[in-house]
This record gives structure tokens, C-alpha cells and sequence, in this order.
């Protein structure tokens, strides 16, 4: 067994903005109600960093971890209470969806190690892509266009394009049809 204490590598800098966000989306932001002000919110992310397109949302009591590793297309929306953990990046396509408490997760630990230390990888949500309430998106993990990750899903692995996908892991429950049309081709 080894002793060491762990250690945050990710650099005292980083631990200093981060606190600068914390205290800026508190004061700036997160008291406006739900959608309220989304030009200011998109503001605040954009000055610590972000990449934001002008017709994206993010509602006020959304906690984004580290703005600089958010990047949000056209009309792409993170919803009420989701926790986007992003240590590494995420990145939402055109018109995705993350709806209210999910939580986007980029960081775990090492369990194989001792030292049990940080790893990290990003997270993808493709465009027209929907993360049903109270998802979990781990690690590494792409939701490609147009697929749908269900309320409650715990997402583990790469979710194909057009699918619907739910449950703990989430496993594939049907091809998602728009306007009668499979967009699949299956």
C-alpha cells in the first residue's frame, strides 16, 4: 500500500480560476431565474474561456467546472442542475440537449494505481443528441447525432448515431425515427 497523499496536478493556476469562477457565476449568475439572462451567462463562460455560440443556453443553476473546457454549438442547451465536470473537454453539437440534473463526468481515478491519480478524458454530445434528466455520462464517452441517452441512463461506452439508448449501463433499446423517417437506415 502506498502512503502518499494525493495530489491535484492539475496546478495551483487552475485551482486559482476556478475559484474566480465559482465566486463570478455565484454573484453573476446563478440567483437569475432558469433562462433568464442568457447573453450575460454566455458572457461570463466566454470571459473564463469558453466557446460558446450566441444562441446557445445555459440556465443559471448548471454548474460548469471549468469553463475553458466548454465548448457549446448553435442551440445547443445545458439545462437546469446538470453538473458538467468538464476537467477535460466537452463539447455540445448543434441543437443538443442535456436536460435537467445530468451530469457530464471527464475525470475519474486511477484504480489501478496506489497513488490512485487523476485521469481524464472528454465528453462528446453530437448534434440533435438529447441527455435525458438525471443521466450519467462518463469518461471518454461520444453521444453521436441524434442519438438519445434516457433519463436515469448511465452511459459508459460510445452511444451510436440515431439510437435510443437507457438504463444502468445503458444498452440499446431502439433506433430513433424522425418525421417517419429512420435516419439509421435500418
Amino acid at each position: 500500500m502506498n502512503n502518499t497523499p494525493y495530489v491535484n496536478h492539475l496546478g495551483r493556476k487552475h485551482q486559482i480560476i476556478r475559484l474566480l469562477w465559482g465566486i463570478t457565476w455565484a454573484v453573476g449568475a446563478k440567483w437569475l431565474p432558469r433562462s433568464v439572462g442568457s447573453g450575460w451567462k454566455r458572457f461570463l463562460l466566454r470571459l473564463f474561456g469558453a466557446k460558446i455560440s450566441s444562441t446557445a443556453a445555459v440556465y443559471s443553476s448548471a454548474k460548469v467546472y471549468y469553463p475553458a473546457n466548454l465548448e457549446m454549438d448553435e442551440y445547443a442547451c445545458i439545462a437546469s442542475d446538470v453538473d458538467c465536470y468538464n476537467v477535460a473537454p466537452i463539447r455540445l453539437g448543434k441543437f443538443s440537449t442535456v436536460s435537467q440534473g445530468a451530469f457530464l463526468c471527464t475525470a475519474s481515478h486511477n484504480i489501478t494505481s496506489p497513488n490512485h491519480e487523476l485521469i481524464t478524458s472528454p465528453i462528446t454530445i453530437g448534434d440533435q443528441a438529447w441527455v435525458g434528466a438525471e443521466a450519467f455520462v462518463g469518461m471518454g464517452v461520444t453521444v453521436n447525432n441524434g442519438a438519445v441517452v434516457g433519463a436515469r441512463s448511465a452511459v459508459f461506452k460510445d452511444v451510436e448515431p440515431w439510437t435510443v439508448v437507457g438504463g444502468n449501463p445503458a444498452k440499446f433499446i431502439k433506433n430513433r425515427m424522425l418525421n417517419n423517417i429512420n435516419l439509421r437506415g435500418g
